[in-house]
Order: structure tokens, then sequence, then C-alpha cells
């Protein structure tokens, strides 16, 4: 797709339902996946098999996730109709790192080096493979992300001369109607959600949240509220 075609496919589905966002990405794309985090973008894999059982999803395992975000992988996979991909750091890389600096750097300086390593890097190479993915972006999650559209060109994974398309059907969409959807379609979450946990991402980056505080504010809570992002959505992650 060109950019004008972005650009008009945005116009058409801006404040559409996350199921019709998903219907126009599966009928346009035949290389598309459907990133999961672990949490509670869930609703967006229980749709995608719906609409196309037998959908290609990938998570990252980037080596510090709780105990209950794997088990819950393992359940998506065994309850839905999806090829569920597991994508690895590359291993020397790690070594590397973790040789240098030990296994706690990002307390000293920052996230990006150790996010670079165990999640832009392994997405840079699943997304090398696809034409478009689809995403659990929400407007509300985070104030880098109020800008939100439901399609738009990825030119941070963007390879060859053909733009990468990103779609985020849950752009519109709360918090509260991600729940009751869940709720209603009696999906399975991750068991960390009941322990006070909304964003969910490594053990040693991610904590509870209390009432009325925001959700990003239990993920990288030792760095300034508009750097928590992992590069994964936001910036140039080609220099990462």
């Amino acid at each position: 797709m060109t950019q004008t075609e972005i650009d008009t496919l945005q116009a058409e589905l801006a404040g559409r339902s996350p199921r019709t966002i998903l219907e126009t990405a599966l009928s346009r794309f035949q290389r598309i996946a459907v990133s999961f985090s672990g949490a509670e973008d869930v609703v967006l894999v229980e749709m995608a098999a719906r609409l196309r059982p037998g959908i290609e999803v990938f998570t990252l395992d980037t080596g510090r996730l709780h105990p209950e975000t794997y088990r819950f992988i393992e359940e998506v996979r065994e309850r839905f109709a999806v090829r569920l991909d597991v994508l690895s750091p590359d291993a020397a890389e790690l070594e590397a790192m973790v040789r240098e600096k030990g296994l706690f750097s990002f307390y000293r300086d920052g996230h990006q080096e150790c996010c670079g390593i165990r999640k832009v890097r392994p997405l840079r190479r699943k997304l090398a493979t696809l034409d478009a993915w689809i995403t659990g972006q929400r407007r509300d999650q985070n104030p880098t992300r109020q800008a939100v559209p439901e399609v738009e060109a990825d030119p941070a994974f963007a390879t060859g001369h053909h733009p990468l398309v990103k779609f985020n059907p849950l752009a519109a969409w709360t918090s509260a109607q991600v729940w009751d959807y869940i709720t209603a379609c009696e999906i399975p979450f991750n068991a960390l959600h009941l322990k006070g946990y909304v964003s969910i991402g490594c053990e040693p980056c991610t904590r509870p949240v209390r009432p009325g505080q925001h959700e990003r504010e239990g993920r990288w809570w030792w760095e300034d509220a508009l750097k928590k992002e992992c590069g994964l959505h936001i910036g140039d992650a080609s220099r990462v």
C-alpha cells in the first residue's frame, strides 16, 4: 500500500469498531500477524481467531516475564485457533550485555538498551517477514499514544521500498471497554490483573498500581512519564 492509500484507509476506519478494523486488515493482507503482549490485548487474539482461524500471533519472550505471563501465553495457545510464535532475543547480544552490565543495568542507565535487545530487535526480525501487523495500542494507555490512529504506516520497522502497515483496532477503546468485552465473552486473562497489575511487561520493570494511578505508572517507574515506551511503538527503532 502507498502512503496515500494508507491515509485513505485511516479516514475510512477512524472510529470504527475493532472487529470492522480487523476484518478490513485481514481482507487486505495475507502476510499479517497479531502482536500479543500477554495482557488484555488477548481480546484481539480472540477476535482475529474467529475471523481467520489459524491466524499467526506472535509474542516476545524477553526472558524476564512473570511466571503468570508465561502460563497465560500457554493458555492462549491452547484456547484459541491461532499459530503462536514466541520470539526470543539473540543469545550472543544478550550475553554480551549481561556480561558487561549485569542483569539490572536499566535501573541505572534507562531501559532502552535492554528493551532494544530483548524486544525491539526480535520484533524487527519478525516484521521483516510481514506486510502488516496488528497491535493492541490504545489512546488511553499513555500520553505518548493519545494520537494513535486506527491504521498507519510504520516507517521504523519497514524494509525495502513498500510501507509496513500497522493496524491498531483498539485505538479508540478505553480500558473499561476492553474489560467489558473480556467479561462478556468469558475470555481468559493474565492472573496478574487480579493482583493490581494493569500494564504488564517484564518482572523487574512492572509493578502494581494503586487506585487512581494511571496504568503506565506501574512501568519503568524510575523514569520520566514521556519515556515509558520500550521502542516497539515510538521513535526511530532502526537505531536500536
